[in-house]
């Protein structure tokens, strides 16, 4: 299992939303083909085909809950990753 799928099988689950790493949540989203614009400590996210805006702020080394949920929710809305 690669360290993207690790992530993806971490976030999907939910059982712990508030371990996952701030950066590590940047680069999933990048991995998953979003284009990142950053204004001032606002992390944003879009990626064609999705209509919300994902917007990450850094508080820590760790990710918010609510912002890993928001992830979660949009990995599964527009089924961003191939079930195996």
């Amino acid at each position: 299992m690669g360290k993207y799928d690790k992530l993806i099988s971490q976030v999907l689950q939910g059982l712990s939303d508030a371990n996952i790493a701030f950066d590590d949540l940047l680069r999933l989203l990048k991995h998953l083909g979003f284009e990142m614009r950053i204004r001032g400590s606002h992390h944003m996210f879009r990626k064609e085909g999705v209509s919300e805006k994902i917007n990450l702020q850094r508080h820590g080394a760790k990710a918010k809950s609510y912002q890993v949920k928001q992830v979660r929710d949009a990995i599964q809305k527009y089924r961003l990753i191939s079930e195996e």
